[in-house]
């Protein structure tokens, strides 16, 4: 069967079909039976029976919390939950003082009466797409072929995971760089990437704080939008689902189409003339700013590393470096290059593109890949540093020129490969149109499936 969604376990405990007890005991239950034990960090099961348990009195006082209340949510391990010590994927980070209370966000949930289950595994530091974790595992890509690794995406890896095996129907990830897309395309799930400060980040591990959101997967993009609304105190998304006929969407020049894995672009083809064939209207246009940025980074270096480097300078420069991840140690070093002047440089073009690429699009949806390959094999890139390196830059192409230009973005899945690998479809809009990508995405959601 296939697993419920958000929307399908809300619709059955306001029925008293379900029960919130029960299919809290079901998410650890199905964990059990999946047995993998990279996907959670920690799982949290007695705050989980005990927000059961009372989201079970609401509901047989008939005065549910919001349209979640009885929802499990799984978080990824950047988000402080009170008691426990925020890891954001590492083990440097063990003996840091546990948090007093929980994150604005989980804190938001708790009150709409959702189940937190637990904290769940991703890239150390938030720093990479690709999903490998050498200290807690790397979760497992349920769609690979029958003996391979492939990547889970990162660095939301867990939360793509954990939502494809079905045993939370959301996660809520980070992107800095693709974080929240990258895993949702991976595997075959949606994921919403919010506007920069549509949620708070207190609470939230930083990576990049001028690049730092956060956002949901799901099964379906209702459950985002869903998720959405009651993250922000409404009870159901801001906007119905928009009439595919009416919308207006574009596809940059070539920056976002190249190297495509064949796969990805047979199916983006035949995504877009689907859209097509519905009424939507599709141009191609010239958006010189992303060709810009591409050569901007390449000169001067990236932006969210020399964040990262502020942030963990004294530990990659100490003795803590040699229990963290090798991989990302070298990616922060990498900002040690960088200059003011390049970080300045990188400041001012980011100003001035967000504002030119704004106006160029308008109120259009920008069409693209969400990543130009499908989950690769994992064990070359863990044996192969420049490999990983090689790889990890291109699965970020597509969405992190979209952080830097902090479009919010949505990714559903659109077909496979030949070895039954998911790719995804990415929606995109300037930043603060949340709401209305929201809407073209649930309007066309069963379109750009196929």
């Amino acid at each position: 069967m296939a697993p419920l969604t958000a929307s399908d376990i809300s619709v059955g405990l306001r029925s008293g079909k379900l029960d919130p007890v029960t299919v809290t005991e079901q998410v650890f239950d199905r964990l059990a039976a999946h047995g993998d034990d990279a996907i959670y960090i920690d799982t949290l099961r007695d705050r989980a029976m005990t927000e059961a348990q009372a989201s079970r009195l609401r509901y047989r006082a008939g005065l549910p919390a919001s349209p979640l209340d009885g929802v499990p949510v799984a978080w990824k391990d950047l988000f402080d939950l009170k008691g426990r010590v925020t890891t954001a994927g590492a083990v440097v980070t063990k003996t840091d003082p546990a948090a007093t209370t929980d994150a604005p966000v989980v804190a938001t949930a708790h009150r709409a009466g959702m189940i937190s289950t637990g904290t769940v595994n991703m890239t150390e530091f938030a720093y990479s797409g690709i999903g490998l974790n050498p200290h807690y595992g790397t979760p497992r890509n349920i769609h690979a072929p029958a003996g391979q690794a492939r990547s889970p995406g990162g660095s939301s890896s867990a939360c793509g995971v954990v939502v494809s095996a079905g045993i939370v129907p959301l996660s809520m990830g980070s992107d800095t760089g693709g974080s929240v897309r990258i895993p949702a395309a991976f595997n075959g799930v949606v994921g919403y990437k919010t506007s920069f400060g549509r949620y708070p980040m207190e609470g939230v591990y930083p990576l990049a704080r001028s690049l730092d959101t956060i956002g949901p997967l799901a099964h379906t993009v209702t459950d985002c939008a869903l998720f959405d609304a009651v993250l922000r105190g409404k009870d159901a998304p801001e906007t119905p689902s928009a009439d595919p006929a009416t919308l207006n969407f574009v596809i940059p020049d070539d920056v976002l189409l190249g190297d495509l894995a064949p796969a990805v672009a047979v199916n983006f083809d035949a995504t877009v003339s689907r859209l097509q064939d519905a009424g939507s209207r599709i141009r191609r246009i010239s958006l010189p700013e992303l060709s810009e940025l591409s050569d901007l980074i390449a000169q001067h270096g990236v932006l969210a590393g020399a964040e990262a480097l502020a942030l963990h300078r004294d530990r990659i420069s100490g003795a803590a470096a040699q229990q963290m991840d090798a991989r990302v140690v070298r990616r922060i070093k990498l900002a040690e290059r960088m200059s003011a002047v390049d970080v300045l440089l990188l400041q001012q073009a980011r100003t001035r593109t967000k504002a030119s690429t704004a106006r160029a699009i308008g109120t259009a949806i920008v069409l693209c890949p969400t990543t130009p390959t499908t989950a690769m094999e994992t064990a070359p890139l863990e044996a192969d540093q420049d490999e990983f390196f090689r790889a990890n830059a291109l699965t970020l192409r597509n969405t992190s020129l979209g952080n830097f230009l902090d479009w919010c973005g949505v990714s559903i899945p659109n077909g496979t490969d030949a070895d039954g690998m998911p790719t995804g479809f990415l929606l995109s809009a300037p930043t603060g149109q949340d709401t209305a990508l929201l809407a073209a995405a649930m309007g066309c959601e069963d379109i750009i499936r196929g």
